[in-house]
């Protein structure tokens, strides 16, 4: 019932914003839908604790780790579509966008929200691959929103990309088909199907069936190097839609990998994903560390730090056991943290009118609240303490200290580099005189509140997970 009413909620609301013009309209039944989205998405996350799992219908089912992800999704959703209508007025009065934009964002805002949803709870690898390319679709249109030369070829470069990508997901999703008795190839084949029968499944075919998911979901997750489209894409979408982009669908791919890896393991071991999970997630680092020393754009060395950060993500589950609870810890964080960077980030934008770093300097000074909330964002995500990323990243490299010392300690050497490489680039855009012409001052407290709201429930969650959460992540790793 709660997955019933959150999707009905978001095409509701994606419906009206096609029969409705009224900006105050649109904006009040977008965030009315994220709000029954989150109240529903902690309502199923308390039910599923417990068992381990939740059945609705026969289309819809959610696991320990698909309510981890309902939760991301429920709350950087509702604190984005916040932000997204204090930032998109602030563009309508500088004549950036025109009202008719306004509708087409929160249009595709919902749909994208939806398909995000959908993709997680869906009890069907088919209906999942076809949710993950309605987030495609979706998104498509949200990183064209400016209409400029750049943003039209970062959107169909997404387009294209992404698309092959899943093309190459949904033949290896077929290949798992393979196993599946053909008195039973005419109903819904749903995820614990293919685990049931995973023992029925050839070796070598499971062999190259994972290896086309890994590449093809790997591609819309940014690992490298299928990564090449998320830099231009989330520097050249809405701040607001970079957050969902780099903050939740990220995760929302990466976990279809992870439930394939689960059918993957039972026929032929955890050695032979492990070893593709930490390749890949080593790959990621290296390329994210070397090209964030570089970068000349804050949105883009954002991009970069989620590479990294997947890259983590994916080296942890490559760990096993003992890496899995912080990796999938480091992805909540994460999922927090980089929302916060990039909700920032979209305030610095309107504040100075630019994404170049040459550009921005004097944000503590210009933006006071803004600048302490993104230099907190920086410390968090390259592991700082207080924030509970740096726990994660030290958990996830003493898991592998023991099986793979070399790779933990290149990983190691690698996160160090990064934090050199940003906060190089971000102590250049705090501190220093402000541009001329430049006004001083904060320009709307509901620009503060969604990304602060984000930042301190990263630090609460450091020193505390309710106990819900916590049994949520234990089963994650008694499962995968």
């Amino acid at each position: 019932m709660e997955i019933t009413i959150i999707l009905a909620s978001f095409l509701a609301a994606a419906v009206l914003g096609l029969l409705v013009k009224h900006r105050s309209i649109l904006e009040a039944t977008s965030i009315a839908a994220t709000a029954i989205a989150f109240i529903g998405s902690i309502i199923v996350a308390v039910k599923v604790a417990p068992p381990g799992g939740y059945e609705t219908l026969s289309f819809f089912s959610i696991d320990s780790f698909g309510a981890i992800i309902m939760l991301i999704i429920g709350l950087i959703g509702m604190a984005v579509t916040v932000y997204s209508v204090f930032y998109l007025r602030q563009e309508v009065t500088k004549e950036i966008i025109g009202l008719g934009r306004v509708r087409q964002y929160f249009i595709f805002l919902n749909l994208f929200l939806l398909a995000m949803y959908l993709a997680i709870t869906a009890s069907s690898p088919i209906f999942t691959w076809i949710a993950i390319e309605g987030t495609t679709l979706s998104t498509a249109f949200l990183i064209s929103f400016y209409n400029k030369h750049s943003a039209m070829e970062a959107a169909w470069k997404y387009l294209i990309i992404s698309s092959v990508g899943l093309l190459l997901g949904f033949f290896g999703t077929l290949l798992y088909f393979t196993s599946i008795d053909s008195s039973i190839s005419n109903s819904i084949v749903s995820w614990q199907t293919l685990a049931a029968n995973a023992t029925q499944m050839d070796p070598m075919i499971a062999k190259i069936a994972f290896i086309f998911v890994l590449i093809g979901y790997g591609t819309k997750v940014g690992l490298a190097p299928m990564h090449t489209w998320l830099p231009d894409a989330h520097s050249k979408a809405p701040a607001p839609i970079s957050a969902l982009l780099s903050g939740v669908l990220l995760n929302v791919a990466i976990v279809t990998i992870f439930r394939f890896k689960i059918i993957t393991d039972m026929v032929i071991g955890e050695t032979f994903s492990q070893t593709l999970l930490i390749t890949f997630g080593m790959l990621s680092i290296l390329i994210a560390a070397l090209i964030i020393l570089l970068q000349k754009n804050y949105k883009r060395l954002l991009a970069y730090s989620s590479v990294e950060n997947m890259g983590i993500i994916a080296i942890g589950f490559g760990f096993g056991t003992p890496g899995i609870f912080a990796a999938t810890l480091h992805m909540i964080y994460h999922a927090l943290i980089k929302s916060t960077l990039f909700l920032s980030a979209g305030t610095i934008f309107l504040k100075y009118s630019s994404t170049k770093i040459a550009k921005i300097q004097g944000i503590l000074t210009t933006l006071p609240v803004t600048g302490i909330i993104f230099f907190a964002g920086f410390f968090a995500i390259t592991g700082a303490p207080p924030f509970g990323i740096f726990i994660t990243k030290i958990s996830i490299l003493s898991a592998g200290i023991k099986m793979h010392p070399v790779v933990s300690i290149i990983a190691m050497f690698l996160m160090a580099l990064l934090f050199v490489g940003f906060f190089k680039h971000v102590t250049e855009m705090l501190f220093g005189e402000k541009p001329e012409g430049i006004k001083t001052g904060e320009i709307s407290g509901w620009l503060i509140l969604p990304p602060l709201a984000l930042i301190l429930t990263a630090l609460f969650l450091s020193f505390y997970i309710p106990t819900f959460l916590r049994t949520l992540i234990d089963n994650v790793v008694s499962t995968y």
